[in-house]
């Protein structure tokens, strides 16, 4: 194998591959990264078994062949290297030489034939959508799913297809978001779809805005294909909960609230609140809306703003992180929240599809 690339296209390359790679991999080859030369293009694929990513670029291939090298150290060397094109050449005994104008280096390798093939998508059903729709779709969801947790099916974003629609949600138990976007597929395909956070996160990170990608669903994975890259991902499996019964479907009253006001006061009140107890009053009184919080360590904090609400006081507490999160991927200048007693979960909505949902917190005193 022979073949002379750019630098630096190769590099940005490597930064799409690196973070699919595992840190402590089960078997050494996942260490690895392979490299492929033939028909004219680069490949470098990467997989920790449930996330695969394979990405190309167009090299001049001299002599075709393949290997694998250790992804760590390759990366680090290709980025710390100033030369605009790098010649990299192999061995019969899965040794690469990698030129760099007058520097050297020599990179032991493990043969190709040892690194596990990527998923097959080929009797898959497919579809496609603006990449930024599937960014949008898959940033609102999933800031809501959980991380670590012993439910490992909360530990993922599900994506439900049905009746031409694709409906993502996130939730960790304590909030919710459900986004909804329309798809063009057969009205009869009708699957649940249990991506792992870590694939969510890298299908954010790698796909292209300005190109389409196509999605491939199989009952046990999903692809995602953006112009050069190629991301396949085995889906989780178990029972996700059945979470339309905790969005409110009624409310006793509906507020508009002015979006970036309102997460700049949740920001000042936050300071006032322990790692113990991240709660903040919601205190509703004609015209105003008054969030408060306090710690025997910290001190007190007491913000407010003009809302449009004419009722009875009314107080409830929600931590005031996962409120600022949900404003944060909200859209437009005013959202509406709708609240029915202050043991019941508010909900969040604006102009788009997106519904968000907000457990209380247990009132105590202020």
């Amino acid at each position: 194998m022979k073949v002379i690339i750019s630098r630096p296209e190769l590099a940005s390359l490597i930064g799409k591959i690196q973070s699919v790679v595992s840190n402590k991999p089960a078997i050494p080859i996942l260490a690895n990264v392979l490299i492929e030369a033939y028909n004219g293009q680069l490949t470098i694929s990467g997989t920790d078994l449930t996330v695969s990513m394979r990405a190309h670029m167009e090299a001049n291939v001299v002599e075709e062949g393949a290997i694998t090298l250790p992804a760590r150290r390759f990366f680090q060397l290709i980025r710390e290297l100033m030369v605009p094109e790098i010649e990299l050449t192999v061995s019969g005994d899965d040794i690469a030489n990698i030129r760099a104008g007058s520097s050297e280096f020599q990179l032991h390798g493990i043969n190709q034939s040892e690194f596990p093939a990527l998923p097959d998508l080929t009797q898959a059903d497919h579809f496609s959508m603006p990449s930024e729709t599937l960014k949008e779709m898959l940033s609102k969801s999933s800031f809501a799913a959980a991380r670590e947790d012993s439910r490992h099916v909360l530990n993922g974003v599900l994506m439900k297809v049905e009746k031409s629609n694709a409906v993502f949600i996130g939730t960790d138990g304590k909030r919710l978001a459900k986004v909804t976007t329309a798809i063009e597929l057969p009205d009869d395909h009708k699957h649940d779809y249990l991506i792992p956070l870590k694939a969510v996160e890298e299908i954010v990170k790698t796909i292209d805005n300005d190109q389409p990608v196509k999605i491939s669903l199989t009952p046990d994975k999903v692809g995602i294909e953006s112009d050069s890259t190629l991301l396949i991902t085995k889906l989780l499996s178990g029972e996700y909960p059945d979470v339309e019964r905790v969005i409110p479907t009624e409310s006793e009253f509906k507020l508009t609230l002015h979006r970036e006001e309102l997460m700049a006061l949740l920001k000042q009140v936050a300071l006032f609140t322990t790692d113990k107890s991240h709660s903040v009053h919601f205190i509703l009184s004609p015209g105003e809306l008054t969030l408060t919080a306090n710690s025997s360590e910290i001190g007190e904090g007491k913000v407010s703003m003009a809302v449009d609400y004419s009722g009875e006081n009314f107080e409830i507490a929600f931590n005031p992180f996962f409120f600022h999160d949900i404003l944060r991927h909200s859209s437009d200048e005013t959202v509406s929240f709708a609240i029915t007693t202050p043991h019941n979960p508010g909900l969040i909505t604006d102009s788009t599809s997106a519904n968000y949902v907000i457990m209380p917190m247990r009132l105590s005193p202020t």
